[in-house]
């Protein structure tokens, strides 16, 4: 799976050059992974701005001004929390294009309505906000891996169309 995540990365890296694009990142389930997997291609600092890893509501809530009451309705997991986090890190964090994850890594906290392995990306651009529902499976680390690539080929996809 590194090996894809790897690629995926570099995929980014040229793609941000070719159209001078900076990149910021908004995390929760993936800890910090897609940034890391961003940094790890030399020459990153060209287009990587920062990244914010909200791990919990209340930090959702004040690094990247989501109103709490908005996450008590809807649950941390969800797309307008993506949606979200995707928009708000855009604007805070002053990038061309934003990478928002939050989900279920497991192995513990799913329900019936949000099982292991739900996640919501969100990527965001000043056009356009984009949102991608996903089920994962497998072990934690899979789940966040699986994230961290599907999250780096979705950007890269919204990258193509701009």
């Amino acid at each position: 799976m590194w090996e894809k995540i790897n690629l995926e990365s570099e995929k980014l890296y040229f793609n941000c050059i070719k159209k001078k694009l900076t990149i910021t990142t908004a995390e929760s389930c993936t800890g910090g992974m897609i940034s890391s997997a961003i940094v790890h291609i030399n020459g990153s600092s060209k287009i990587f701005k920062s990244s914010v890893i909200v791990y919990s509501n209340d930090m959702k809530n004040k690094l990247l001004m989501i109103p709490n009451d908005l996450i008590t309705k809807n649950g941390a997991v969800s797309e307008i929390i993506a949606f979200k986090m995707a928009k708000n890190s855009l604007t805070i964090l002053k990038a061309h294009l934003s990478i928002a994850v939050t989900g279920i890594a497991g192995p513990t906290g799913g329900s019936i309505d949000k099982p292991v392995g739900l996640v919501w990306i969100g990527i965001g651009t000043n056009e356009k906000i984009i949102t991608n529902k996903y089920q994962f499976n497998g072990s934690r680390l899979k789940i966040r891996q699986k994230t961290t690539y599907e999250a780096l080929k979705l950007a890269n996809k919204t990258i193509s169309e701009i």
